[in-house]
């Protein structure tokens, strides 16, 4: 969407709930839905799909939402448990919509939170993320070995923008060649009919 197209709808938008508000109408917000690939892109699409099937296994109501029964369970699984006021303040942290539950998105947030330093690590949502760590007992040192040649990878990789504007090149190179191969051989075609140019 254009620009100037994305600023009328917005506008109007924003004239409508201005007429509705006037006329003594509520109006609901509108959410726009976001995907959680593209807002955490500090995550690997993998690392993503290991956080919701942990969600999942948490969210035994199926709600779509971690509730604080459901929090209380999971630090007690974790051996981490939380007094009820500990598990009000951890849900407090990351809950941005107030709904007094963590969701799938809120729950991402904790590991980003966890990845920049913010949290610490001896608070519940510090002693959460760290179940994301490796136990060598568990996965073995093969295992903890490949984790942790994943993690090097990962940082030495570079921006993730920069392959994407890499691979955009190349894919702009390949059309390219493609392109003058298809004009030769349609110069090669044209000259057996005698209209070559």
């Amino acid at each position: 969407m254009p620009a100037d197209n994305e600023l009328s709808a917005i506008l109007n938008r924003r004239n409508e709930i201005n007429d509705a508000i006037d006329g003594g109408t509520t109006v609901q917000p509108r959410y726009g839905k976001t995907s959680v690939y593209t807002e955490f892109t500090e995550f690997s699409r993998k690392e993503i799909k290991e956080y919701e099937n942990k969600f999942k296994m948490y969210n035994e109501s199926g709600s779509g939402t971690i509730s604080l029964a459901e929090l209380k369970a999971m630090m007690e699984k974790l051996q981490a448990p939380q007094t009820h006021l500990g598990l009000k303040a951890m849900i407090k942290e990351v809950d941005e919509d107030d709904d007094g539950a963590i969701s799938f998105r809120e729950f991402l947030i904790i590991f980003r939170k966890a990845a920049a330093g913010e949290l610490d690590l001896e608070s519940g949502l510090g002693q959460l993320a760290t179940l994301t760590e490796v136990d060598v007992d568990e996965v073995g040192v093969g295992g903890a070995k490949t984790f942790f040649e994943a993690k090097i990878a990962e940082v030495s990789k570079g921006s993730k923008f920069e392959d994407e504007i890499r691979e955009e090149q190349e894919e702009r190179k390949r059309e390219e060649e493609e392109k003058k191969c298809r004009q030769q051989q349609f110069r090669e075609r044209a000259a057996l009919f005698g209209g070559g140019s």
